[in-house]
């Protein structure tokens, strides 16, 4: 294969790094200055340069889906675009509506909350580990391209009856395919946590509604006697 693609892969990785929350706004901000800084911030993450970053049918699309909470008199605060930042990041790879179970504690806690530790606080403590990361899948990346340039070798009458131009392209073939077994296993990974979430958030609701309905109950009886 051509070591173009692997250095060209390389340099744009290490090109890419999250928005530093100082960066983010600490004003209140209208839908249509809330995109902009996102459009502008983000541009680095588009396939395409057409592609839009965020878009007013986004956010709305969002907080119907209570990914996002309402904003404040049509402003959004530093808190509403930390979580567009994450919302950003993780649609890529899971729905909306596996988002909102990872979301919904961030929100429910420290989203302008009484919590000592902020919103900002817990993004930041994320991001930090980038640099680390980073560096451990650069080093994955080109680890899997040259697993995938020694696959199909010549040394196979099969393979050496190919054009080189069809080996080549079975070749990156097997490099997409290692990628996205990666891929695919860690989104499966992603969806079991997610899962285990859910039954735990849904239990921990049917116990609190069972409390309630006891201790109702036991009001009743008090009254009656």
């Amino acid at each position: 294969m051509d070591d173009n693609i692997i250095n060209e892969i390389i340099k744009y990785l290490e090109s890419l790094h999250p928005l530093p929350s100082e960066d983010v706004p600490d004003i209140q901000l209208y839908m249509d200055q809330v995109t902009g800084f996102m459009e502008a911030r983000l541009s680095m993450l588009k396939r395409n340069p057409e592609d839009k970053a965020l878009t007013k049918t986004m956010i709305n699309n969002y907080s119907k889906n209570r990914l996002l909470p309402p904003s404040e008199k049509k402003r959004y605060s530093r808190e509403h675009l930390l979580l567009l930042l994450f919302i950003y990041y993780y649609k890529g790879i899971l729905n909306l509506s596996d988002i909102s179970v990872i979301l919904g504690p961030l929100e429910d806690k420290y989203f302008n909350g009484t919590s000592p530790l902020r919103l900002q606080d817990i993004y930041d403590e994320i991001f930090s580990l980038e640099d680390r990361g980073m560096k451990d899948l650069i080093n994955d990346i080109r680890r899997k391209y040259d697993i995938a340039k020694n696959t199909f070798p010549e040394s196979n009458d099969k393979i050496s009856a190919l054009s080189g131009e069809d080996q080549e392209e079975l070749r990156l073939f097997s490099f997409l395919s290692e990628l996205l077994f990666d891929v695919f296993l860690k989104r499966r990974v992603m969806e079991m946590i997610i899962d285990r979430i859910r039954q735990d958030t849904a239990m921990k609701k049917s116990a609190m509604m069972n409390q309630n309905t006891s201790a109702e109950k036991r009001m009743k009886e008090k009254r009656r006697n």
